[in-house]
């Protein structure tokens, strides 16, 4: 019998293993038992996670670490809390940017409420942050889990984001990004280049570390991103990065984790080893046996298939049993699945439904 990390290095080289490999996303989860008390401060970057990991028969291979540090050497960086709300203000001689992101403790879980770039006025702020930003390589935890992970798995590290999704996610919010991007296309341009200078000096810290495997965590949904902005902002900067990771001798994953029809197509011709995190119907909005129909190149791994409310108490035990014997009876079909959770196992998640999955892999993921 084959080990999960021999069935994910098979599939990923082109080979088929003895049965679909299973891997899930646990971060978010181990998160919300550390905040509860139940899991130790340090448990995600101690042995005992990848140890977790094999006591529930699940595959490891995402901690969500950027193997870098940025820093902002000519602007100044103020940091505070207030309450359940974290601010930055980044200050330059230009004048300052604002962001707050606010913890909700109901879903372990925070989100922005007020961004770095509120309109096209910050752009001459932002701009100046980013031409004066630099990254130095972190290796450490990358070196740390390479020691750990074992049989289990692999290690994978983040690249950033493309610099439109970096606003649209993070910096300005997808109103201002859409807002500008059509009302000051010049000047938006300008920022997402200065921007791709900096990331740049990220990306190839990324591509060098000891990473096996390399991901642009985009959080991809096709209600944010229509093909118009994937062409015009961002198939650049991924094709470039997915070249750059495949002549290292690296697989090169997205992230592509919300609704899909609008933006597959586009999406899987870049040439990603993997598009990962695919969510489908009944939560998503393709069934899992259209997916190939849907993707324009038939070489990369479609990753995901297990939405994560699956695993908590809203979904009866016969229909979980049903929908991931039903996606193991499209995956076992070709070697160019890997049965994940779309997108991360969540805070209430039953523990007997993670490791359920791996005996359904066991009596029905065999090709």
């Amino acid at each position: 019998m084959m080990t999960y990390r021999e069935r994910l290095l098979t599939i990923l080289k082109g080979g088929q293993p003895d049965r679909v490999p299973w891997f899930g996303d646990l971060d978010y989860w181990a998160n919300s038992l550390i905040k509860r008390g139940l899991k130790p401060e340090d448990f995600i970057w101690s042995d005992d996670y990848i140890q977790w990991h094999r006591d529930l028969g699940v595959g490891f291979y995402l901690q969500g670490y950027f193997p870098w540090i940025q820093t902002f050497p000519k602007c100044e960086v103020k940091k505070w809390y207030e309450g359940q709300r974290k601010y930055t203000e980044i200050r330059t001689p230009l004048g300052s940017v604002r962001d707050c992101w606010e913890f909700i403790p109901t879903s372990f879980s925070e989100a922005p409420i007020e961004h770095f770039m509120k309109s096209e006025a910050d752009i001459r702020v932002m701009k100046y942050i980013y031409e004066n930003t630099r990254f130095e390589p972190d290796y450490q935890r990358a070196a740390r889990r390479r020691e750990q992970v074992g049989d289990q798995g692999i290690v994978l590290c983040y690249l950033p984001h493309s610099p439109f999704m970096q606003l649209l996610v993070v910096e300005a919010g997808v109103e201002v990004v859409a807002t500008t991007a059509l009302t000051a296309p010049d000047e938006f341009q300008d920022l997402i280049k200065t921007m791709k200078k900096a990331f740049d000096q990220a990306s190839r810290i990324a591509v060098d570390s000891p990473a096996e495997a390399l991901m642009i965590p985009e959080n991809l949904s096709s209600e944010m991103v229509g093909p118009d902005f994937f062409e015009q902002y961002m198939r650049g900067f991924q094709s470039e990065w997915a070249e750059k990771i495949r002549e290292a001798g690296k697989f090169s994953f997205v992230h592509m984790d919300g609704t899909l029809a609008g933006l597959l197509r586009q999406q899987s011709s870049v040439g990603f080893t993997v598009l990962e995190a695919l969510t489908p119907h009944p939560v998503g909005d393709i069934k899992i046996e259209d997916f190939r129909a849907w993707m324009r190149n038939s070489e990369s791994i479609v990753w995901g298939g297990i939405p994560g409310s699956y695993f908590t108490a809203n979904v009866s035990d016969v229909e979980f049993d049903r929908h991931v014997k039903h996606v193991l009876s499209v995956m076992r079909t070709e070697p160019k699945y890997v049965l994940g959770v779309a997108d991360q196992v969540p805070p209430d998640a039953l523990e007997r439904r993670v490791r359920r999955v791996a005996e359904l892999v066991e009596e029905y993921g065999k090709y």
